[in-house]
């Protein structure tokens, strides 16, 4: 079963920053690139949403590893999948 993915309004914001950074630091192509990787983790994501690891702060938010630097942190409801926020993996931890 696929589960519907929702983008929150900070999922959003977040991506859009992020893409932006890479297209101002490393050029279109690997900006693009990024967002490919971005769109095949939310896809396996919709097929399969416990596939990834829980957090340490709320044990109902998942982390997914996008690249080295970049991670997608979402949350799993019984009909969809909402995507609360893309996180620069270079910034200091998120505490609890």
């Amino acid at each position: 079963m696929s589960y519907s993915v929702f983008y929150t309004p900070y999922a959003k914001e977040t991506l859009s920053i992020t893409y932006h950074f890479i297209n101002n630091k490393f050029g279109l192509k690997a900006a693009d690139s990024f967002l490919a990787k971005a769109d095949q983790i939310i896809s396996i994501i919709a097929n399969n949403p416990f596939i990834y690891k829980a957090s340490t702060f709320n044990e109902k938010v998942r982390i997914a590893f996008i690249t080295k630097q970049c991670s997608l942190f979402y949350q799993v409801t019984e009909t969809q999948i909402n995507l609360l926020f893309f996180w620069d993996n270079r910034q200091e931890p998120i505490l609890p």
